[in-house]
């Protein structure tokens, strides 16, 4: 490897590992008040927030991942500038083309290991938060997942503890159901049976119900049912999919499917991580040639102030499509790729002159 590219390395290396310490401190010490606050009338031991706000905080830095590449790019060039190092790689013939082209084959390669090991390892983390922190709350009795073996979902309504187990989810209907009913001390009660529930409200309407009891048996037309849960609950039952690691995911979706359940926020997060290397590749590129057009500023701030400013109006732009994709107004390849494409076709153009800055 040519001591140039173990320089720009290692300067580049640098910058990131500080800018991603700078931002995981800040959102540690915001994490920690906010669990504080979570945690006032409550009562835990005092380091039980803390606690959580480490676990919470990994997954928080993978999501700031675009803003941390691109402030590390600035860092990198702030350093290059402030010790006229830019000025040498001139001299000896190194083109600002050829250190973007390098800084964007590591920010690629780098953003892949991100994916497949720190990617993961936030997620656990965020999972086990979440199971930790939904003790505290008051769905903590309540609990709705699904597996290979359909919709499973845990009630507990008037001291009573119901398991709930769907084979498939059409629309606002669970087909092909069963209801155990238990008392406190999980006795059985009794089990419903049905081929077709209507759960678009919280008061279920079982059709044709079959019930159970010790001894006895007996068919209705209709049965109204009582649950913490509808229709809406369940459609946003892994709202957070950043407490899921890759292959969980794909294990998700594999689940929605036999489910006959919709598979638009597992696909979404799924194309989002695979799109994340070109994401974070651009926001790479557009720093740098922001720091290479600015180069002349005197004021580093004003460096960093414009950086910012375009990468917020990205990560919106980006958010835009990302909710018309989740929503189903455009197509989910759409709402990933085309935002990404038109910030590619920026960066082409706005590239064409580096070498002269």
């Amino acid at each position: 490897m040519k001591v140039y590219i173990k320089f720009i390395t290692k300067i580049y290396l640098k910058s990131f590992v500080y800018v991603t310490l700078v931002l995981f401190s800040l959102m540690l010490i915001l994490n920690i008040l906010s669990e504080i606050e979570f945690f006032t009338n409550i009562k835990v031991k005092s380091y039980f927030p803390i606690y959580l706000a480490f676990l919470n905080s990994p997954s928080l830095v993978f999501e700031m991942l675009p803003f941390i590449f691109l402030l590390s790019t600035q860092v990198f060039f702030v350093y290059l500038f402030n010790n006229d190092e830019i000025q040498i790689f001139k001299y000896s013939g190194l083109k600002n083309s050829q250190i973007l082209k390098i800084l964007s084959l590591i920010t690629f390669i780098l953003s892949i290991l991100l994916i497949i090991i720190f990617y993961n390892f936030s997620s656990n983390l965020k999972s086990y938060y979440l199971d930790l922190k939904t003790k505290f709350t008051l769905d903590g009795k309540y609990l709705a997942v699904v597996t290979n073996n359909g919709l499973w979902i845990r009630d507990v309504i008037n001291n009573k503890v119901n398991i709930i187990n769907a084979s498939k989810i059409d629309k606002n209907f669970l087909i092909d159901s069963i209801i155990t009913e238990f008392d406190e001390d999980f006795n059985v009660i009794k089990n419903i049976r049905s081929d077709k529930i209507d759960i678009e409200n919280k008061e279920w309407l079982i059709y044709k119900p079959k019930i159970f009891n010790e001894k006895t048996y007996k068919t209705l037309d209709s049965l109204k049912f009582k649950s913490n849960f509808d229709y809406q609950k369940i459609q946003n039952l892994y709202s957070n999919l950043s407490s899921l690691s890759i292959m969980e995911l794909l294990e998700l979706r594999q689940n929605y499917k036999l489910l006959n359940y919709s598979t638009t926020e597992t696909d979404m997060q799924i194309h989002k991580i695979l799109s994340y290397p070109l994401y974070l590749t651009l926001m790479t590129i557009l720093s740098s040639i922001i720091m290479f057009s600015t180069k002349n500023f005197k004021n580093t701030t004003v460096k960093l102030a414009i950086g910012l400013f375009l990468s917020v109006i990205i990560y919106y732009i980006n958010n835009f499509f990302n909710v018309m994709g989740s929503t189903e107004k455009i197509s989910l390849i759409t709402s990933v790729w085309a935002p990404l494409l038109a910030f590619s076709i920026i960066n082409l153009l706005m590239i064409r002159n580096i070498n002269a800055k």
